[in-house]
């Protein structure tokens, strides 16, 4: 076998590796549109009059609830754009909104700005390392893929929580991942 042959091997073996990772990406990408889809769903239905609302004491106001979800699709944007986030020097701010308007913009952006960067990452930027830290007190301690992955599984953690909400408001549910009690249909 030829040094060029042995060279096109090499060539084929990497044009399939790059094809195969991009499958990885582009099913990401897939997942996080339907998340964002079903997000929006239940983010329309956030009754501004109720923003500050509660279930419980311990639970988080309904506006910052809805507000927190509408801004988790940004945070794969910060995975891949940052090393790291550290409450200490960067204290959380809950993002101000005064209307399902306000939520669903703030929503779309998050989604964009984190849609684009996941977009353009490769996978290759996977498995460097991404600290989440309050000072000194590491939280965690991550691969920017698992900050990714950390991101979308919040997304859905909360919205099931907002889902929880606008039940106790008799607000009736859409579907998320197939019908609700509410909504039967696909």
């Amino acid at each position: 076998m030829s040094f060029a042959d042995l060279l096109l091997m090499e060539l084929q073996g990497i044009e399939k590796f790059k094809l195969k990772h991009m499958d990885i990406i582009k099913a990401l990408l897939k997942e996080f549109e339907s998340e964002f889809i079903t997000t929006k769903k239940f983010l329309a239905l956030v009754p501004t009059d109720q923003f500050d609302w509660a279930p419980h004491g311990k639970s988080m106001k309904l506006k910052s609830l809805a507000s927190h979800i509408a801004e988790l699709p940004e945070w794969v944007n910060l995975a891949f754009t940052t090393d790291g986030l550290d409450f200490e020097t960067a204290p959380y701010q809950e993002k101000k909104v005064e209307s399902n308007d306000d939520l669903l913009k703030l929503l779309e952006e998050s989604y964009e700005k984190g849609r684009s960067e996941l977009a353009q990452s490769s996978v290759e930027d996977f498995d460097k390392q991404w600290i989440l830290r309050n000072g000194e007190h590491i939280l965690g301690d991550l691969t920017k893929y698992e900050m990714m992955r950390m991101s979308f599984s919040q997304i859905i953690h909360h919205r099931a929580q907002l889902g929880v909400y606008l039940r106790l408001l008799n607000i009736p549910i859409p579907g998320s991942y197939g019908p609700s009690a509410d909504e039967q249909g696909f």
